[in-house]
């Protein structure tokens, strides 16, 4: 590995130690489905996006509210002495991406079979919080 792509990969693995983030893996809901609750909740507060995921009606909202209970514990995780309520945590970045998609086969009329996709999906959601910095200038 060349110097420039050493001191690269560290600046990142650096960068990532002060990052808050979860990550769902293979989920077995389309992207599409799962970027419409991502799109719901991206910027907001933690406590207002966990209530909005909970009364939705969307079944991948049940799964996006685990990941941001997850990332949240992450960050309790390192910021030990800090509360939650004053720490103005919010959603900062949540991308969904696509996974593997399984292949299967439907019959359909005359010795015909049609093909149905059955798309999975990778989510990263990342919290930061809003910090107000105040200075008297």
């Amino acid at each position: 590995m060349g110097a420039r792509k050493r001191n690269r990969a560290n600046e990142l693995k650096e960068a990532k130690k002060t990052q808050y983030f979860a990550v769902l893996k293979e989920c077995p809901t389309s992207p599409r489905k799962m970027r419409l609750v991502a799109d719901m909740v991206r910027g907001m507060e933690v406590n207002r996006a966990l209530d909005v995921l909970k009364f939705s009606a969307k079944e991948a909202s049940g799964r996006v509210e685990k990941l941001l209970m997850s990332a949240v514990a992450n960050w309790q995780a390192k910021n030990e002495g800090v509360r939650l309520e004053e720490s103005n945590l919010y959603v900062k970045t949540i991308a969904v991406d696509s996974g593997r998609i399984l292949k299967r086969l439907r019959p359909a009329p005359q010795g015909r079979a049609h093909r149905v996709r059955k798309r999975s999906n990778h989510v990263t959601l990342c919290i930061d919080s809003k910090n107000e910095k105040t200075d008297n200038e």
